[in-house]
């Protein structure tokens, strides 16, 4: 079982807002779903202060968050889940 995520709040003056979780259905690709929900998650992050904006994208996703002005800072695997680990890059963005 995962450890749970740590949920005191972040400080916005020192730390990046993150972006968590954020999929979009294969048959609702390509219609901006994505850059919309990217667009208002940092307005929000915005409106609370932050001045930046980090995530673990896929690698599918990947092309998205650069085309939105993300830039990669690492690549990194993520916590193996019954021996498999997934491929992923943490990317930020100055907001």
């Amino acid at each position: 079982m995962e450890p749970p995520r740590d949920a005191k709040l972040l400080d916005p003056t020192t730390q990046p807002a993150r972006i968590r979780a954020m999929y979009t259905d294969p048959d609702f690709v390509r219609r901006g779903l994505g850059r919309a929900i990217l667009a208002r998650c940092e307005g929000a992050a915005r409106a609370a202060g932050f001045r930046s904006v980090e995530m673990m994208a896929t690698l599918a996703g990947e092309p998205l968050y650069q085309a939105c002005g993300y830039a990669a800072i690492a690549p990194v695997r993520s916590a193996p889940v019954e021996g498999v680990t997934v491929p992923l890059i943490r990317m930020g963005k100055w907001l």
